[in-house]
């Protein structure tokens, strides 16, 4: 069954069935701390790396082989010594610590199964706190009345679907509820190549999409996890808008648009090879790369050039969707472009899995049919409801301004106060705090950066590590974060700067080999060494984020093809 709908219609499909909505959700509908129940447990599966529960060396060794167990982020582990898709390798003295078995929460905070209390800095999918009364409340409500009511028109599916396009602009009209954001991708990539008749893909090096399997070929961030992996010969990738490492930086007035001529240049190399570009796909403040916000002209000018190439934009909210940034209640807006295509994820649901798409009627008309038997459920949209509700009534857009601002403040201070903190940057509650050797060479300190967080672990705060070179201190939180919580996680992360300080002389703050174990335990060594120095006159750097560089400075950013 085919299911859209618009402002101003009643969703309806083929042979007038009414619209259903679906995505089979790959990703996990637990908490990322939630206990592993065996290590053949099959959808465990995770964007992040999860503190393992077990002090049984011989099960902890098979739960980290546990390919359900991988995950795309960093997050407070329990062994060290382990070469395993968890990121732990090479770490036994420094990173032993006591496992993590989180029980329940409610709103920014998590309890282990000892009562302890941690402040949660880095789950996101809990948008509006875990738990959150009403959001229960709603669930076990409708849950009591109708679950699924597929093939029957749904007076509660269209509530939403009206109220979740109702936050978009124009031409943006038409829906399709799914169950995750992997799914989202995957139809928004159909309706892109449905429409254009093409199936190229220009994607940003790191980048990352999804789990299924066009996703994983459009997510360069997998690539080098994937033993003897080939990219695609229709997927091109083109340079992350890096402007603290990469090769135009924020000295540099033109970045933006330099960058976005990167892009352009991606797209006229696969022209030469005869390919026509179907979408570009991106997230707005490109999270899980590591948190790199664009000036308006990078997204201005690529809109404009991937449309006079006859390609659709893609704009990935899985991360920054529903207010999170602050100033918006999607990221895009806070460029002044409109993508042709919107995919929503994890927020939508607050933990229950939910995603959409949602685009123009002119690119919908080309999908054909659609049919979903879980997107759009009357739970779903129920539960969908409440967090928009939630939204509205508790003020969480301005409050992450709010909070975000006064956070970001703290952490320009503890900049300017500490030489490893290389780097501080986003909006609102979606943070990326670059950990580096010293300001000056800005060489990655992913081991340093790996201490950090489990140091924060210890004193009842969780963050995670993302980022290509696993340097970057993840900071998104539910979105009832606090100015009082902010200022504990400032407090907290200064005392810990401060603490290792003395010690950085004793840990290999260089980039180390990250291995990745594949099930017949065949590994792949990724090494980065830094070719060339970075100087750099700082000009009120912590403030203003102006340099002058100098001009024999290489691209750190190899080739990620």
């Amino acid at each position: 069954m085919d299911f859209t709908s618009d402002n101003s219609s009643t969703p309806s499909g083929n042979n007038g069935f009414p619209a259903l909505h679906s995505d089979i959700n790959l990703e996990p509908t637990i908490p990322p701390w939630s206990r592993i129940a065996a290590p053949s447990a099959t959808n465990n599966c995770s964007l992040h790396e999860l503190p393992v529960p077990s002090s049984s060396t011989s099960e902890l060794d098979s739960l980290l082989e546990d390919p359900n167990n991988s995950c795309m982020h960093q997050l407070p582990v329990t062994n060290g010594d382990k070469l395993s898709n968890n990121g732990g390798q090479d770490m036994v003295d420094m990173f032993n610590r006591a496992p993590l078995r989180i029980t329940r929460a409610i709103k920014q905070y998590m309890y282990d199964d000892n009562g302890v209390e941690f402040l949660d800095c880095v789950n996101g999918t809990a948008h509006v706190g875990h738990c959150h009364p009403q959001v229960v409340s709603t669930g076990q409500s409708q849950m009591a009345k109708l679950v699924t009511a597929q093939g029957f028109v749904s007076d509660i599916l269209k509530k939403y679907v009206k109220q979740l396009v109702e936050t978009l602009p124009e031409p943006l009209s038409v829906c399709y509820l799914t169950n995750s954001g992997s799914e989202a991708n995957d139809l928004a990539l159909r309706l892109a190549t449905s429409y254009t008749e093409r199936e190229d893909v220009v994607v940003v090096e790191d980048g990352y999409h999804g789990n299924l399997g066009i996703l994983v070929d459009i997510s360069p961030k997998m690539h080098s996890k994937i033993p003897g992996y080939n990219k695609k010969d229709n997927v091109h990738i083109t340079k992350l808008p890096d402007q603290f490492r990469g090769k135009y930086r924020y000295g540099d007035e033109d970045a933006g648009l330099k960058y976005a001529r990167e892009v352009e240049k991606t797209i006229l190399l696969a022209e030469a090879k005869g390919r026509k570009i179907a979408a570009f796909i991106c997230e707005p403040m490109f999270v899980i790369p590591g948190v790199f916000p664009t000036p308006p002209s990078y997204f201005k000018h690529v809109y404009k050039t991937v449309r006079e190439h006859g390609g659709l934009v893609i704009a990935d909210e899985v991360q920054t969707g529903l207010g999170r940034t602050g100033n918006h209640m999607w990221g895009f807006m806070n460029y002044e472009v409109v993508p042709d295509i919107v995919t929503i994820g994890k927020p939508l649901g607050n933990g229950h899995p939910m995603g959409a798409v949602v685009c123009s009627r002119e690119v919908s008309d080309k999908l054909g049919g659609y049919f979903s038997t879980f997107g759009g459920n009357p739970v779903s949209c129920a539960i969908g409801l409440s967090v928009f509700e939630i939204i509205k009534n508790e003020k969480l857009v301005s409050s992450a301004k709010m909070v975000g601002r006064h956070l970001y403040k703290s952490l320009q201070e503890l900049q300017s106060k500490h030489r490893c903190l290389g780097d501080v940057r986003g909006a609102g509650l979606v943070q990326g705090l670059e950990i580096v050797n010293n300001k000056e060479e800005r060489i990655p300190a992913a081991n340093l950066a790996t201490e950090i967080m489990y140091e924060l672990k210890m004193k009842q705060v969780l963050v995670g590590i993302t980022g290509r070179d696993k340097n970057v201190i993840l900071f998104t939180p539910p979105m009832c974060f606090t100015i009082e919580n902010s200022r504990r996680f400032a407090k907290c992360f200064d005392e810990v700067l401060a603490s290792l300080e003395p010690r950085t002389s004793s840990i290999d703050v260089r980039p180390r080999s990250v291995i990745v174990t594949n099930k017949a335990g065949s590994k792949r060594s990724i090494i980065e060494n830094p070719k060339s120095r970075v100087l750099i006159e700082l000009d009120n750097l912590n403030d203003s984020k102006k340099g002058r560089i100098s001009e024999n400075e290489e691209d750190h950013y190899g080739d990620m093809d």
